[in-house]
């Protein structure tokens, strides 16, 4: 055989050897974990994030490799210890490779370092805090929620040169609530502006009367409530109750969700501005998403469902292509991927922080809504770079 045919040959065959052949797939299965919230949550993320997970596997023709990707679902029901438990009998008995949704910020925290000592992945797209790519960032996290940093820095920015300085915070009592305000806090006074008040509110609370007689009484020009599910909507519909609107007061939803907004009805809702990465009338990126879990959901997808959606198909593109679903190997591959956000360009930092383009947007007044579900009207973009925080603000060390 002629030496250069021999050449050919080699080449070939190193090529062929380099190819994953799914022998790194361990236990033969793909295995994700929707952990979820069905309870006050459950419209938010709920079953319409294993809808969403489901459909990310569809794009891949449920295998990977060769090999199959199996979707399971459990309730963490608000319980960081019992989140902790499911997750801990996934990866120690269910071979769970990735566990995603872990909405609420003390789940999301609990489960993620788990993941850390267990060698899973985690793909938080429920929990919003900034502590998992600050001060409890891992090799094995990537955070697809936006974050109450950009939540906050971000929209307050943006907020203060459209409506006010000056803003009062209807804040939940618990870890998001805290971290939100405290980023906020800053953004406000970096703005120029000043913090006229904070008034904290237990989880699941039905009367706001007394928080919202104070947020009026400051005559704050912006008053911002940093809560989310049933809370936002009970908030918002009091809000009108008690007339801040009517008297010049910009309300902020600084964790709103579509499914709020749709709960809360335009009449009480209009007006009220939000941010968000995934609106499902956005772009045709985000309506094509959106058509496929509507004819499973009979709703639009919330930017939870929306961001468990595109984690799921970003974890699966690499371990597609690092042949592995070893997790600190296959983070490290989604970190080099670019990520394909509904068509738009994203990326994971090193800290696991997914950046992508956050929308201001404010909620239309029932006349101007056209068609179900047509709630937001866009008033400008918020790029990646100037929403997140600054990688080397956080705190990560992945060293340590």
């Amino acid at each position: 055989m002629a030496a250069s045919s021999i050449a050919a040959l080699t080449l070939l065959s190193s090529v062929a050897q380099a190819e994953p052949d799914g022998s790194g797939i361990s236990d033969g299965v793909v295995r994700i974990a929707v952990l979820g919230d069905y309870g006050s949550g459950r419209d938010l993320g709920g079953p319409g994030s294993v809808t969403a997970a489901k459909l990310a596997a569809e794009d891949f023709h449920n295998t990977v490799l060769g090999k199959p990707v199996e979707i399971i679902s459990a309730d963490h029901q608000n319980k960081p210890d019992i989140a902790v438990g499911i997750a801990r009998q996934w990866f120690d008995i269910g071979h769970v490779d990735a566990v995603t949704d872990l909405a609420v910020s003390s789940v999301g925290l609990a489960v993620a370092g788990l993941a850390t000592q267990s060698n899973r992945t985690a793909l938080v797209s429920g929990a919003a805090t900034s502590e998992l790519t600050g001060e409890k960032c891992s090799p094995v996290v990537t955070h697809w929620a936006d974050d109450t940093y950009a939540l906050s820095a971000g929209l307050v920015g943006e907020l203060s040169r459209r409506i006010g300085k000056d803003w009062f915070f209807v804040a939940v009592d618990y870890s998001f609530g805290s971290a939100m305000v405290k980023d906020a806090s800053k953004a406000v006074t970096d703005a120029g502006g000043k913090v006229l008040g904070v008034v904290r509110y237990p989880f699941n609370t039905s009367d706001f009367s007394s928080f919202l007689l104070a947020a009026q009484n400051s005559k704050a020009s912006v008053v911002a409530l940093a809560g989310t599910g049933a809370d936002t909507v009970n908030a918002v519909k009091q809000t009108h109750e008690f007339g801040l609107q009517q008297s010049g007061q910009t309300v902020v939803g600084m964790l709103t969700f579509i499914s709020d907004v749709h709960s809360i009805g335009l009449r009480d809702a209009q007006g009220m501005y939000i941010a968000a990465q995934y609106y499902w009338d956005q772009d045709d990126g985000s309506r094509a998403f959106a058509k496929r879990f509507f004819a499973i959901e009979k709703r639009e997808p919330t930017k939870l469902q929306a961001a468990t959606y595109a984690a799921v198909r970003h974890y699966l593109k690499a371990v597609q292509a690092g042949g592995t679903d070893e997790a600190k190997a296959v983070n490290a591959e989604m970190r080099k991927l670019p990520v394909d956000f509904f068509g738009r360009p994203a990326h994971v930092r090193n800290d696991g922080r997914v950046i992508y383009d956050l929308s201001l947007y404010r909620v239309k007044k029932p006349e101007a809504s056209q068609y179900p579900w047509d709630y937001y009207e866009k008033i400008s973009v918020i790029p990646g770079d100037k929403a997140f925080r600054p990688e080397d603000a956080g705190g990560c060390r992945l060293d340590k």
